[in-house]
C-alpha cells in the first residue's frame, strides 16, 4: 500500500484515509485495484479540513500530497484571490494524471464548500457535515474510480478546482490549460442519476437612489427603498421562460439592503437577484431591465449558461436545477454530470451522505467511463 507523511494537523486523517481498504465492490477484483482506498475514510479526511470558498489552499495541499503518494503525477495551479475575498492566502487547482499521458476522460469537481464549516461525524449508515455531499464525498468517489480505471489500463485524469460556490474561478483558470481529454465527468449531488440538463444562472444587482428627508415630511424626500420595492414587485410578476422537458426559469430575491433608520427617507437601496435560466439569457435580461425602468438601475454581475447533457444507456436520469462548473470547462471534452448525494441537503445544516450511495457512486463512475471509452 502507498504510504506517505504529511506535516501539520492533517497527518492523522490522511494516514487513516490511506489505511482504509474496507471497500469490496466488484471493481476491486484485480490485485492492483484491491489496494484502493476507502472512499468513506477519505471523505472524512477531506471534511476535517475547512475549505470554504477562498480558503481552499489546505485541502488542495492535502489532495496533491495524497495523490502523489499514490503514484499520480500531480500539478498544482494557483487560482487568484478576488479583491472581495479580503484574503491573500494561496489556493489551487489540483490536476492528477499519468506523467506525459493525454487522458481520454477526466473526473472533476470542486474543493470549496459554502459556509459555515461543520465538522464531519458518522453513524453506521451516513456521513454528516459540511462537504460530505457537496462535494468532498464526490472527490473521494472519483479518486477511487480513477484508480480502478487506471489499474485496468484506461487513460484517466482528476481535476479538482477552487471557487465553484462563488464564481467558478478555478474552472475558468483550468479551461486555459486543458489536457486534451475527450470526456469530462463533472461531479455534483445528483443522487447518482445522470443529469440531462443543468440550469444556468443570471445574477443581477438592482440599485435605486432617492433623496433623504425626515420621515414626517415624505414630500421633501424620495424613498429609494419604495422605488426598489416597486421594482422588485414587478420582477416577481414577470412571466419567465419554461421548457417542457426541463421546467420553468425561477427568480429569487436573495438580499436587500438600504436606508438608514425607520424615521429617515432612504436615499439608497439595492437588491441581489438570481434567475435560474432554461435557455438564452437575452429575453430575461431585457425583461428585468424593462421591469426596473425608472425605478432602479440593473447591473448583471454573473452569467452561467443553461446546458444540455448526453444520456448514457441504462442509467437513471434527472434535471439539475442548479448550476455547475461545466460551462467554464468547455475545453475539457464532452461533459457529463453525475454524483452521489442530494442537492436538497447541500448548503444546509443537515448535509449528509449515505455511505452505501457513496460506494455505489464509485461503481457508477467506472461503469460510465467504460461505456464512454469502449
Amino acid at each position: 500500500m502507498s504510504k506517505f507523511f504529511l506535516p501539520g494537523p492533517y497527518f492523522r486523517v490522511a494516514a487513516a484515509a490511506v489505511r482504509g481498504v474496507g471497500y469490496s465492490g466488484s471493481i476491486m477484483s484485480d490485485p492492483v485495484a484491491a489496494q484502493a482506498l476507502d472512499p468513506v475514510r477519505l471523505t472524512i479526511a477531506l471534511c476535517q479540513i475547512e475549505s470554504t470558498t477562498y480558503n481552499e489552499g489546505a485541502v488542495g495541499d492535502f489532495l496533491a500530497d495524497f495523490l502523489a503518494a499514490r503514484g499520480w503525477a500531480v500539478e498544482k495551479t494557483p487560482v487568484p484571490q478576488p479583491a472581495e475575498s479580503g484574503s491573500g492566502a494561496a489556493r489551487w487547482n489540483v490536476y492528477a494524471g499519468r506523467e506525459g499521458e493525454t487522458p481520454d476522460l477526466v473526473f472533476s469537481t470542486h474543493m470549496d464548500t459554502v459556509p459555515p464549516y461543520i465538522a464531519p461525524t458518522e453513524d453506521d449508515e451516513f456521513l454528516y457535515g459540511r462537504g460530505v455531499s457537496d462535494a468532498k464525498g464526490i472527490i473521494a468517489a472519483q479518486v477511487a474510480a480513477a484508480e480502478a480505471l487506471r489499474a485496468a489500463g484506461y487513460k484517466v485524469g482528476l481535476l479538482f478546482v477552487s471557487g465553484e460556490e462563488r464564481d467558478s474561478a478555478g474552472a475558468k483558470a483550468a479551461n486555459l490549460a486543458p489536457k486534451g481529454s475527450r470526456f469530462l465527468i463533472n461531479g455534483e449531488p445528483t443522487d447518482n442519476r445522470l443529469a440531462l440538463a443543468s440550469k444556468g444562472a443570471l445574477r443581477a444587482v438592482l440599485k435605486s437612489t432617492g433623496k433623504m428627508a425626515h420621515s414626517a415630511y415624505p414630500e421633501l424626500g424620495e424613498s429609494a427603498v419604495h422605488k426598489l420595492v416597486e421594482a422588485l414587485g414587478k420582477l416577481l410578476a414577470l412571466p419567465l421562460p419554461t421548457l417542457e422537458d426541463v421546467g420553468p426559469s425561477t427568480l429569487n430575491i436573495g438580499q436587500i439592503q438600504g436606508g438608514h433608520a425607520p424615521n429617515v427617507i432612504a436615499d439608497k437601496a439595492e437588491a441581489q437577484v438570481l434567475v435560474r435560466l432554461v435557455g438564452d439569457s437575452g429575453p430575461v435580461r431585457a425583461a428585468l431591465v424593462e421591469a426596473a425602468a425608472g425605478l432602479a438601475e440593473v447591473d448583471f454581475t454573473l452569467e452561467i449558461p443553461f446546458v444540455r447533457l448526453r444520456a448514457v444507456p441504462g442509467l437513471p436520469t434527472m434535471i439539475a436545477k442548479f448550476t455547475t462548473d461545466i460551462p467554464q470547462l468547455s475545453n475539457w471534452g464532452e461533459p457529463l454530470l453525475l454524483g452521489p448525494g442530494s442537492i436538497h441537503v447541500a448548503h444546509t445544516p443537515f448535509e449528509k451522505l449515505a455511505k452505501k450511495e457513496l460506494l455505489e457512486a464509485v461503481e457508477l463512475y467506472v461503469q460510465v467511463a467504460k461505456q464512454l471509452l469502449g
